[in-house]
């Protein structure tokens, strides 16, 4: 499936980001969040079944990750994978057609939310099972390097999977073969209803990699600007052979673990408080302005654009055919 979207993804991109960079971060940022919300709306109106876990306050960390990639390179994460995909300049019309369980989805309407699917893309998932991703993540980075291809696998885990027992079993095989992967804790401080200072022994959770000699940065994850240059040099490690980095994103959900999530583990009044001091788009678009990179007619106008593309996404995937019931039985194996 076609993107309608695509950055470049050369890898040659400055330490300093150009005007025309900020510029596509601010857009990619913005279809993320635009799209999440048109999904929870989606959701509430009974469109979308079953989970729907959303991106929406996260998106600096993957669209400041995902501009460094390469052709080539591959992704996995969690449950929370529109942002990915959509970072990854895949086609919001088929990430929204799979969250509504069409045949015009990625995963043609069978994975749904949590279980997306391109390998054309090499997006490997969307996976519901906490911490799961991870060794599957050091097998495709096992690949790469097996392969000789100069791949990096962009493996993603949250604060709640970095508790998981084959987290570490993975980091341990990847740090023995030296393999090209970048594990991205995304730190929202939640995970499910349970903060991370209630369920982690060690709350710096850069240094879950130091028993196996794997190095770890920790970054503002609400700033897009601060995740490409922090991070910059690490995915330039990765790539040159050097073995396994851990970047923890220090980031935050605005909404509940899910859509099913009332989220009264924490108060509204610190979910306002990163709002109004820390929203990643909001930083980013005082930034545009005040360096006089666009002006505010001019944004305004990029979110009429992106408005558009999401409310085409959505009537798409409301229009689009649901699967044949004999697809049951289609893409259950696959050769490799």
């Amino acid at each position: 499936m076609a993107a309608t979207r695509r950055k470049p993804r050369n890898g040659s991109s400055p330490a300093t980001p150009t005007p025309d960079d900020i510029k596509g971060f601010y857009r990619d940022m913005l279809l993320i969040r635009r799209f999440e919300e048109k999904a929870g709306q989606l959701y509430g109106m009974g469109l979308i079944g079953g989970f729907c876990h959303l991106y929406i306050g996260q998106e600096a960390v993957v669209v400041g990750l995902q501009c460094q990639a390469h052709p080539g390179d591959s992704i996995i994460t969690s449950y929370r994978d529109h942002g990915h995909m959509l970072a990854a300049g895949m086609d919001p019309k088929g990430v929204m057609a799979e969250l509504t369980g069409r045949r015009g989805g990625y995963s043609k309407g069978k994975g749904g939310s949590m279980h997306m699917f391109s390998k054309e893309n090499g997006f490997y998932g969307g996976h519901g099972i906490v911490g799961a991703q991870v060794p599957l993540g050091t097998g495709l980075a096992f690949a790469h390097k097996y392969r000789g291809d100069g791949g990096v696998c962009f493996c993603y885990l949250g604060d709640g999977a970095a508790n998981q027992g084959q987290v570490y079993e993975s980091f341990n095989m990847a740090a023995l073969w030296k393999l090209p992967v970048i594990y991205v804790i995304e730190n929202n401080k939640y995970g499910m209803g349970t903060s991370v200072e209630r369920a982690s022994a060690t709350k710096d959770l850069a240094t879950r990699g130091a028993a196996y000699g794997i190095p770890g940065i920790s970054v503002n994850g609400m700033d897009v600007l601060a995740v490409k240059a922090e991070s910059e040099e690490a995915v330039d490690r990765v790539r040159a052979g050097e073995g396994p980095l851990i970047l923890e994103m220090k980031t935050y959900r605005y909404r509940g673990h899910s859509m099913s999530d009332p989220a009264k583990y924490r108060t509204k009044e610190e979910v306002s408080k990163m709002r109004a001091e820390s929203d990643p788009i909001d930083h980013l678009r005082q930034t545009i302005v005040s360096d006089a990179i666009l002006d505010e007619e001019a944004l305004k106008e990029i979110d009429k654009e992106i408005k558009s593309v999401v409310s085409q996404a959505a009537e798409f995937a409301q229009n689009s055919p649901e699967p044949d019931a004999a697809e049951l039985y289609t893409d259950v194996l696959v050769e490799a």
